[in-house]
């Protein structure tokens, strides 16, 4: 491996102490290791990168691991790393691919590609390989590449994306051949089982099942949101009162959410999700009067699906949806922050609902 790459990028994170087991999860994975690539998409803090070390660490196959970050957005950087994790198990692969991507005028990626999979198919050894926060990596060209490796990588390799986001990738036709494992957020939630065996033996609390049922509800098995309720529960002695009136304007929620998400947002997208708060549904023609730009919500809220962004489908055809509620709490304080004029939303929302019959 070359001497300018980080070799801490490519060691897999080890498995929690105590980290919640989750065997029907890691069934499903270990399943989908027939198939092409296995997709890990979920918002912030659902525990994706833990299911995948608990399920590696259980699993028979060699694993290669890549954790990236937005600098890994160059092409070229990006597949010098990427050779380098396939190296971790295969020394000596790619070497002459991960020279010519060095040189100051690089070959084609495609032609890269190609010669890397032909390397890997002449290797025999079955190997899962790790790609952690692909939502980092902005580059149509890693994309494409991606999509060509993929469609063309031997049987004896298995992928799995651990993103934020959906990548671009022709997820519908690998689905349709049985060549896709999915896991997504409403897989990810915690049940109540779940919650309680995290809560207690994971975060130390001493709670009673209606204590539990309660914060599960209200942060929808969001992992990360129970977490964070279990921090803010330690050494408190109103332990009835902190559950009853838990939201997303809790300090530590309001801080990661802020930082974690809602930052993270271009000013067009902030602005959709301040406006369209006041709602408790969401629905394309409803957000168009909302936010008085028609024509234009269809594609942002399938755009939010696509980036896991704290959205809710309500129904099969994916015309309504709401924001989990956590996160529609942190928008409803952004806009009275932001001091946006609340009453005018809400009577366009009012207006709708009238013309629509629906009131």
């Amino acid at each position: 491996m070359s001497g300018d790459l980080l070799r801490t990028k490519l060691a897999a994170p080890p498995p929690r102490a105590k980290v919640v087991a989750r065997p029907h999860l890691v069934a499903r994975l270990q399943r989908g290791l027939a198939g092409r690539l296995s997709l890990v998409s979920a918002p912030a803090g659902f525990g994706k990168t833990s299911l995948v070390s608990a399920w590696l660490a259980e699993c028979d196959r060699p694993v290669a691991w890549l954790s990236l970050d937005e600098e890994d957005s160059d092409p070229v950087r990006f597949f010098r790393y990427f050779i380098a994790g396939l190296q971790s198990i295969h020394p000596g692969l790619g070497e002459a691919v991960a020279a010519a991507l060095a040189l100051p005028q690089p070959p084609p990626l495609k032609t890269a590609v190609a010669g890397l999979l032909n390397e890997l198919d002449a290797r025999a050894t079955e190997l899962v390989f790790v790609l952690d926060d692909f939502h980092l990596l902005h580059a149509n060209a890693i994309h494409e590449a991606l999509t060509y490796f993929l469609e063309r990588q031997p049987p004896q390799l298995h992928m799995v994306i651990v993103t934020r986001e959906d990548p671009f990738f022709p997820l519908p036709r690998w689905r349709a051949r049985g060549e896709l494992t999915e896991l997504r957020a409403r897989d990810l939630r915690f049940t109540t089982a779940e919650a309680a065996a995290f809560l207690t033996a994971g975060m130390g609390l001493n709670l009673t099942a209606a204590q539990i049922a309660k914060l599960r509800d209200k942060t929808e098995g969001w992992v990360s949101g129970l977490q964070l309720a279990a921090l803010s529960l330690r050494g408190r002695e109103d332990i009835d009162d902190f559950v009853d009136s838990f939201a997303g304007s809790n300090r530590f929620i309001l801080d990661y959410l802020i930082e974690e998400v809602f930052l993270q947002q271009t000013e067009e997208v902030r602005r959709f999700l301040m406006q369209t708060a006041v709602l408790e549904q969401l629905t394309a023609p409803l957000c168009d009067a909302v936010i008085q730009q028609a024509g234009s919500s269809q594609t942002m809220l399938e755009r939010l699906e696509q980036a896991n962004l704290f959205i809710v489908p309500l129904d099969e055809s994916r015309q309504w949806f709401r924001y989990h509620h956590l996160f529609a709490d942190l928008l409803r304080q952004r806009l009275r922050t932001e001091k946006l004029d609340t009453a005018l939303f809400h009577k366009r929302a009012a207006d709708w609902y009238n013309e629509q019959g629906l009131f």
